[in-house]
C-alpha cells in the first residue's frame, strides 16, 4: 500500500463491485477495472446474454473496449488489469496482443485459467513477452461471489471442474 491507501486490494475492491454487478443481474460474477497509476481508466463485467456471441463478452474483454472508447492514448504496458476470476486463454491473449503487461487476479480458474501459461514456449509473437502476474487477490471475496452464482443456477457449467472446485471451497 502506498501513502494515500492505494493497494493491489483497493483495486480489486472496484473489481468486485463490478462483478457483484454482473451477479446481481444474475450473470457469471467476473468483474475487471484497468488502472493507470492511482486512477481507474475503465471498467467492464461478464455480459453472458450479450449480443450473438456472449462468450466474447468477457470482463476484460469489455473493459479493454471501454479503455479504447474512453482513454484511446494510454500505454497499455504502463496499466494493471485487476479481474475478480484469473483471465481464460482468450483474455490473456488479448491482453498480451494489446500490450498490458501487468495483471492481477482474485479467484484461480481451475477451468480454464491461463495465466500461468508459459509464454516462452508458444510463438514468436509470444515467446519474448515478459507479464508479471499477481494471483490469489481478495481471493475469498471473489469465491463467495461465485459460490453464490452456482448456488443460484446449479444447472450452469454442472460438473464442470470449476463449479465443482468452487462449490467445494470452504
Amino acid at each position: 500500500m502506498d501513502s494515500q491507501g492505494f493497494s493491489h486490494e483497493f483495486f480489486m475492491d472496484q473489481a468486485l463491485r463490478q462483478a457483484q454487478a454482473a451477479l446481481d443481474r444474475g450473470e457469471f460474477p467476473v468483474g475487471c477495472v484497468i488502472v493507470c497509476g492511482k486512477q481507474i481508466v475503465a471498467k467492464g463485467e461478464r455480459r453472458d446474454s450479450a449480443g450473438d456471441a456472449p462468450e466474447l463478452e468477457h470482463a476484460e474483454i469489455v473493459a479493454i473496449r471501454n479503455l479504447a472508447r474512453q482513454n484511446p492514448g494510454l500505454n497499455p504496458a504502463n496499466l494493471t488489469v485487476y479481474s475478480t476470476m484469473e483471465p481464460c486463454l482468450m483474455c490473456l491473449g488479448t491482453l498480451i496482443v494489446n500490450g498490458f503487461r501487468q495483471i492481477v487476479y482474485a479467484y484461480e480458474d481451475v477451468f480454464g485459467g491461463a495465466a500461468d501459461l508459459p509464454l516462452s514456449d508458444l510463438r514468436p509473437l509470444y515467446k519474448n513477452i515478459r507479464i508479471a502476474v499477481i494471483g490469489g487477490v481478495r481471493r475469498w471475496q471473489s469465491l463467495a461471489l461465485f459460490q453464490r452464482f452456482f448456488a443460484a443456477r446449479p444447472s450452469y457449467l454442472r460438473g464442470s471442474l470449476l463449479a465443482e472446485y468452487t462449490l467445494a471451497q470452504k
